[in-house]
This record gives C-alpha cells, structure tokens and sequence, in this order.
C-alpha cells in the first residue's frame, strides 16, 4: 500500500509540474516580455491615426501603442496590413493586438477580446460641396464609398445607396474628390483630417451630424487574457494621469476624443 501511494504521489506532482509548465508557457503577458518587443498592427492608411509619413508609420494610434509598450519596457513593433486582413492576422497569431482604431462592436467580439475604449468617434457621412446632397436621406439610391471590411457599410446600407469598397480611406476620398462616387462614409475624425490634408480636400463637406457614434479598443486574441489585463490596466493609468488626453490633443488639433 505505502508503495502504491508513493507511486500515486509521483503522479501527482508530475501532473501539477506539467500543469505548471503549460500554464507558464501560455501566459500572454511574459510572451510579450520575453521577446522584449509588442507587435501591433493596423492599416498604415488611417490618417492621423495610423499612416505613413517618409517611410515610417506614424499618428495618433502609433503614439498609443509607444506609450503602452514604454510602460510594459519593452520595444513597439507596429506593422501595417490591409485592413480586411487583421482580425484573423490576430487570431493566427502574428500580432500581439490590433491598435488601428477598430471598433468595439458584438460581431467582433466573438471572435476576439477589446482592452477598454481608448477613444470614442462615430460614422460620419462626406460628400462634395457641390453636390446639393443637403441630408443623409439624400443618398438613397446613390454610390457611397467605405473601407472594406468596416461597419461603415451597414450605414451606407441603412441610407440606401450601393456600396462601394476601397483599401483605405485614401482611396475613398480620391474618389470622392474626382466624382466616381457620391459620398463617404468613414470616421469622421479621419474625415475632417482629409478635408485639410488632401489635395482637393477643401471640396468636400460633412453631412448632418454623426450616423453613430464608437467606441474604439484594442483588439486581443481570446486566449491572452492576461496581455489583456495589464493593458486594460495601463489604458486606465493613461486616461487617469492625462496621457492619453495629451495624445490626442497632439493628433486633433487640441480636441481630446478620449471621453465620451
């Protein structure tokens, strides 16, 4: 009997060591620690929240995920991929979280975890100053150019009008701008920055008020729950101490969308 027990103790202790291991190996959190680097992604066509400027990515998001990996001490990686692409990137594993001004919404949620909301914005309808459209109820029937893969097309639907899809909010506004299609749809925070940055910009205006407003988190694969927690608990220092209202003021011309 003393040496079945012995016997079965060994077991015991073996399993909680493999337990151990495996739930060690697992942990999110020193992943990221380990490899001294935080590996982000968004779409590098998102101005001024991700975007490219003399071959570096830059903006309001960037400045986020620096701030976040300064107080994890360690590197920020942040990456670039079309944006219809990122979700299963993430859930494949090639990225710590998605930083690129993604939406909080019930449909992404099954599929990954959000930090807490970093900043709020809405969807915001563009169209050209010339174009007599004077209230979104005017593009029934109309083209309205979106960003694949946003929830920008379920407004565009709810008004009426065909959908038209581009790679970036570049592409949607050029479009506008040169009379392909008849409005815009996207953050209305990326909109207002077009208005003033792109050639052309300056014949393009918003229509009525927002069409809903956002909640904007960082997208985090489901099985890093303790990644997750700690920046859950950095987002809430950084709002509490300022720097995320500092950040944005920087970005938005001394507008803080980091409260509702």
């Amino acid at each position: 009997m003393r040496k079945k027990i012995i016997v079965w103790m060994t077991v015991i202790m073996a399993l909680i060591t493999l337990t151990g291991c495996s739930k060690e190996e697992s942990n999110s959190l020193k992943r990221v620690e380990e490899n001294e680097k935080l590996t982000v992604v968004g779409s590098g066509g998102y101005p001024p929240f991700n975007f490219i400027k003399d071959g570096e990515v830059v903006g309001f998001d960037v400045e986020v995920g620096e701030e976040i990996a300064k107080r994890l001490d360690v590197e920020l990686n942040y990456v670039t991929s079309d944006w219809d692409g990122l979700v299963e990137g993430l859930r494949s594993k090639r990225y710590d979280g998605i930083l690129g001004s993604m939406a909080i919404t019930d449909e992404r949620l099954e599929v990954v975890n959000f930090t807490i909301p970093y900043y709020y914005s809405g969807a915001q309808l563009f169209v050209l100053t010339e174009s007599g459209i004077e209230v979104a109820t005017d593009m029934d029937g109309k083209t309205i150019a979106v960003t694949t893969g946003t929830n920008f097309v379920q407004d565009a639907e709810a008004l009426g009008a065909t959908v038209a899809y581009y790679q970036d909010d570049n592409a949607t506004m050029m479009e506008l701008i040169n009379g392909r299609v008849d409005g815009v749809i996207t953050d209305r925070l990326v909109g207002i920055n077009a208005m003033k940055e792109i050639s052309g910009g300056d014949s393009i205006m918003m229509v009525d008020s927002l069409l809903r407003l956002e909640s904007m988190g960082i997208a985090i694969n489901k099985e890093d729950t303790e990644l997750l927690e700690r920046i859950d608990e950095i987002l809430e220092e950084m709002h509490a101490d300022g720097t995320m209202s500092e950040i944005s003021k920087k970005w938005m011309d001394d507008v803080d969308i980091t409260v509702k």
